[in-house]
């Protein structure tokens, strides 16, 4: 799983967000280092939809301009927590090997 769409799952995991929220989320979370664009995010949203990971909250009309809130779905819980765990194995033993090289590799 690409990098952003586990954050967009992940900014959503909480609550359900509209579009730009999840865009400052994702920024948030990865200290500005991913900055999503509207187009980039919105085709993640149709493909996590159709993968049925997220799926569509409701809408609002808010100083007259519509926004489409988006929630994640229970399977997008699973393959969030699954994708976590995998990340967490990743980082445990990259961390097991800086923890274990020889003091003239440091």
């Amino acid at each position: 799983m690409r990098e952003a769409t586990f954050l967009i799952l992940t900014a959503l995991a909480d609550e359900a967000r509209h579009g730009y929220g999840i865009i400052q989320e994702v920024a948030q979370m990865s200290g500005g280092r991913v900055k999503l664009l509207p187009g980039t995010l919105y085709s993640a949203l149709d493909r996590l939809t159709a993968q049925g990971l997220v799926e569509f909250d409701r809408e609002e009309v808010v100083d007259g301009r519509l926004r489409r809130y988006y929630r994640l779905c229970a399977d997008g819980r699973t393959e969030l927590a699954s994708q976590t765990a995998r990340l967490r194995e990743l980082a445990s033993a990259a961390e097991s090997r800086l923890r274990n090289l020889r003091p003239n590799l440091a």
